[in-house]
């Protein structure tokens, strides 16, 4: 057991919001000394760090884990509490440092530091539901949780592009300028559906698992969807032309995306994709994999500050 002085380690990880978290961290160190919030913090190295890190707070007796950083950090963050075996007896607090910030924009955790930061002094608690996703990279089985979002097709190879070419801007600007060049030499997907058991073939551009209601920096893509009602939005974006997809972009910010007549929204507890040609796979905004993948929802299995 820590002693009543030492109550939270923050994670946090230096290359969030392309490095602004590093130039950032002195300031927001600083902040949480001044309102009184008593912590230790790690600082991570590489991608994956966060994971390891969290599993070694729990080891050491934290049961309040700060995630530093954006959706991927909290991901991380997640995962490697999860891999402890003691999510429930683990809170979440977030500090919003990331590029997107698309998870706390649904949770009404503000992006501003100095008011997340108060938030973990007067914290209110919502539980909410988890993501699993099992899927292949090389060949290999994996498995990993998500908080927000995960999509396969079209969207994940934006988040490649994205993340290897244009992260530097900032996150509308950055997931813009992916979308834009991906969108140049992407083609639809057939695929194999299954959701809670019912099987269809499809042609899709996207098909987005949802737990919270934004992604893509700022898109609305999941206006309906709850973080606590134990199943996924299932956005499907079907055969859609290049020209109409770019046209109808507007409309995803917006949350009208929904009566488009290619665009159809279902709820489920488990999806099953699989595709003769190879489809990517990303999570809370970093690249997984690809199909065959099968998601399922943990319900109610993360307590968060809020």
């Amino acid at each position: 057991m820590l002693g009543d002085s030492l109550y939270a380690r923050l994670i946090v990880n230096p290359a969030a919001g392309a490095g602004r978290t590093a130039k950032r961290w002195p300031q927001i160190k600083e902040f949480l000394k001044k309102i009184g919030v008593e912590f230790e913090h790690d600082l991570t190295e590489a991608p994956g760090h966060a994971i390891e890190l969290a599993k070694t707070a729990v080891g050491k007796g934290y049961t309040l884990i700060v995630s530093v950083g954006g959706d991927g950090t909290i991901n991380e963050v997640v995962n490697g509490i999860y891999d402890t075996g003691n999510l429930k007896d683990v809170t979440l607090g977030i500090i919003g440092t990331g590029t997107g910030g698309d998870y706390i924009r649904t949770l009404g955790i503000p992006r501003h530091y100095q008011q997340s930061c108060e938030r973990l002094l007067h914290p209110d608690k919502i539980v909410v539901d988890l993501g699993i996703v099992e899927h292949t990279i090389n060949g290999e089985k994996k498995r990993r949780l998500f908080t927000n979002f995960a999509g396969l097709g079209f969207d994940a190879e934006v988040v490649k592009a994205t993340t290897k070419k244009y992260k530097s801007l900032g996150s509308v600007s950055s997931y813009l300028m992916g979308l834009l060049s991906t969108l140049v030499c992407y083609h639809n997907r057939e695929i194999s559906l299954k959701i809670d058991g019912k099987e269809e073939e499809r042609r899709v551009c996207t098909i987005v698992m949802s737990n919270g209601k934004y992604g893509g920096g700022s898109m609305y893509i999941a206006p309906q969807a709850d973080i606590k009602d134990g199943l996924f939005d299932v956005v499907i974006i079907g055969d859609v032309s290049k020209p109409d997809l770019l046209a109808s972009l507007p409309r995803i910010y917006r949350g009208t995306h929904l009566t488009h007549p290619k665009v159809i929204i279902k709820r489920a507890r488990e999806v099953e994709i699989q595709s003769k040609v190879s489809i990517a796979l990303q999570a809370d905004g970093e690249l997984l994999g690809e199909a065959p993948a099968r998601f399922s929802i943990l319900p109610l299995a993360l307590t968060i500050l809020v």
